[in-house]
């Protein structure tokens, strides 16, 4: 059997605010009309998790500008968030947005990946569903790419499919990664994501077609070293006979399976055990990971790669 993998992973949202507001989005909550997430809180969360087979502790944050006096405050949750998680046995991966070259360090310390969506490398998607989120200027997420290659920190990116870019835009950010991944080595794995309608969405954009996800699954296979791993969010793919077509062109991994997918709430995961069946079915068999893969278990820490070791033997 062929394997696919996934990880068995649990949601923290230390904010929903954001700065940005881009036209599609069903997760950004406005700038203080957020309760932030307590460390106290969290820790009672993730104990609550013992014995379920959570693995990755996904920190994803809505992002407070970087010039906010409340940035300082908002990083440090989100660090001291990954502590805690480590401190409970759990494997940390955060997602804040762009952060400054001392913060992605820092937060290297306590994570065993860390990811940031490059969308699309189009400008000129600033005009339209990017117009009012700063933080989505493409050459201000490619340079986060090239810092974490430069910090040899194991990386996850992806396109988001379906806000308005065309074929060529899409062919041109695949390169676009590749070229990073080319000279740096770092990332481990492309998330090709179908804009899915949500309720708190503001532009009126339709769901992303499953026949034009295989073809950039297929396009995406071609451009990109061999070495990243393509994966789909399987609950943006609800008819499983896609799923199917989305492996054959591809795809080997189905990334975090939550109990609420926080960025597309309005979708829920099958559960492990259903999907794990259906695909077993279909000759190919469900397994866990980390988030980090056994190619970059050597790029981590002392500390960090002795927490791997205690759970591997």
């Amino acid at each position: 059997m062929l394997s696919i993998t996934y990880s068995p992973a649990y949601t923290l949202v230390p904010t929903y605010e954001c700065f940005n507001r881009c036209s599609y989005c069903n997760f950004r909550q406005e700038p203080r009309k957020d309760q932030w997430l307590t460390e106290s809180v969290a820790k009672q969360r993730l104990e609550s998790l013992a014995g379920r087979g959570i693995r990755e502790i996904l920190i994803l944050a809505g992002e407070v500008h970087p010039q906010s006096s409340r940035r300082k405050a908002w990083f440090e949750l989100i660090y001291n968030l990954g502590k805690i998680a480590l401190d409970l046995g759990f494997y940390p991966h955060t997602n804040a947005g762009p952060l400054s070259r001392s913060e992605i360090a820092r937060l290297k310390e306590v994570n065993f990946s860390l990811g940031l969506m490059l969308e699309q490398v189009s400008p000129r998607l600033l005009t339209t569903v990017h117009r009012q989120a700063p933080s989505k200027e493409p050459q201000l997420r490619l340079e986060q790419l090239r810092l974490a290659g430069e910090l040899g920190i194991p990386f996850t990116t992806g396109l988001l499919l379906g806000i308005g870019e065309t074929d060529q835009e899409v062919e041109e950010s695949l390169m676009a990664i590749a070229n990073v991944q080319q000279e740096y080595g770092h990332i481990q794995e492309v998330i090709l994501q179908p804009h899915s309608p949500g309720q708190k969405q503001t532009d009126n954009i339709s769901a992303y077609s499953p026949q034009k996800l295989v073809q950039v699954i297929t396009l995406a296979r071609a451009i990109l070293p061999a070495e990243i791993t393509l994966q789909i969010p399987p609950n943006l793919v609800p008819n499983f006979s896609d799923l199917l077509a989305c492996l054959a062109a591809g795809v080997r991994d189905l990334g975090g399976i939550v109990p609420i997918d926080e960025v597309n709430p309005d979708y829920h995961h099958q559960s492990v055990n259903q999907l794990s069946q259906l695909l077993e079915e279909n000759g190919y068999l469900l397994q866990p990971r980390f988030p980090v893969y056994p190619t970059y278990f050597s790029w981590l820490n002392c500390d960090l790669q002795q927490r791997l070791s205690v759970f591997i033997n």
